[in-house]
């Protein structure tokens, strides 16, 4: 165990430089801490960074094929409301938002009754198409749901681009965003499309930038200009499809958008990691945050409170 530690702190003292381990009181030791084994993620230790009170995991998908069975395969086996208690038992979080994954097309209700299930600190992002009636969106709404999916949408998929310009406008009157799953060269494609939508937006797993240009590929710019506008955000969730290989190219990424805006960044663990065969260490993807930011404030803005605005959690001083 002790090697175990000595591994993860040479970890956070990465790429990003640290200069002080525990610097500011930022790093808390979880020496005595109970192990938890959680499914779809590896390593049993809690992250080595304490997280904030009612920290929201703002991008984690529930599975149950028994109960709801999936329109298609695959399905994330262990991947229910049960097992992710055992991942926020593990990292420390509160609050958390679930996303109907692609198996469940626009069949949603597994997604609310997780939220129904996780109670008044869940929120949810559904997947619908234009032919969802009025009564069905507010259903939706009184369920928890605050918004959209669109994931890489195409012509014969699920959701197609045809589809976002009038969706994004019925759900901007429920206060709703949209959500996007797109590829860097997707994002620069679609740019006027993003600013005539009237809803809030946010892009999954920091806009899928490639590798090696990251952050100086064309979407970053698309995005924060977007940002600037009052009415984008980027979820700094960690995935294998962002592609970068290493997680010194995230560092690189997301500190980028971190100093560029942090009033619209929110973090997302993606558990339980569908796109990826090899499972991530859910703690690790915490403490990348102590290599992207050294600053307090910032970090319970991307961890407490800008979840509370783009999501609706009540607000506590």
């Amino acid at each position: 165990m002790t090697d175990v530690r000595i591994g993860r702190r040479a970890f956070l003292q990465g790429a990003a430089g640290l200069a002080a381990l525990g610097a500011s009181g930022i790093v808390s030791s979880s020496a005595g801490q109970a192990q938890v084994e959680v499914p779809n993620s590896t390593g049993t230790e809690p992250p080595t960074i304490k997280v904030p009170a009612l920290t929201c995991d703002c991008h984690q998908h529930i599975y149950d094929a028994v109960r709801f069975p999936p329109v298609a395969p695959p399905v994330e086996p262990n991947s229910r409301v049960e097992e992710y208690r055992l991942l926020q038992k593990r990292i420390g979080t509160t609050r958390n938002i679930v996303v109907t994954p692609g198996p469940y097309a626009t069949n949603n209700a597994v997604t609310l009754d997780a939220i129904k299930t996780f109670g008044a600190n869940a929120r949810g992002v559904a997947v619908i198409q234009p032919t969802i009636t009025d009564d069905e969106l507010q259903a939706l709404h009184k369920g928890g749901i605050r918004g959209i999916r669109f994931a890489n949408p195409a012509p014969g998929r699920v959701t197609t681009i045809e589809m976002i310009e009038p969706l994004s406008k019925r759900v901007n009157e429920l206060g709703w965003h949209v959500d996007f799953n797109m590829n860097g060269d997707e994002i620069v494609a679609n740019e006027a499309l993003f600013n005539r939508l009237p809803s809030q937006i946010i892009f999954d797993h920091m806009g899928h930038l490639p590798q090696p240009a990251g952050a100086n590929h064309p979407a970053f710019t698309v995005i924060r200009k977007l940002i600037d506008k009052g009415r984008t955000w980027v979820k700094l969730s960690v995935t294998a499809n962002n592609p970068p290989a290493t997680y010194d190219q995230i560092d690189m990424i997301a500190t980028a958008y971190l100093k560029a805006a942090p009033e619209r960044m929110v973090w997302g663990s993606n558990w339980p990691h569908p796109s990826e065969t090899k499972k991530p260490d859910d703690a690790v993807l915490i403490d990348l945050v102590a290599r992207w930011t050294l600053s307090e404030p910032t970090r319970h803005k991307l961890f407490v409170e800008n979840a509370e605005v783009l999501y609706g959690f009540p607000k506590f001083s």
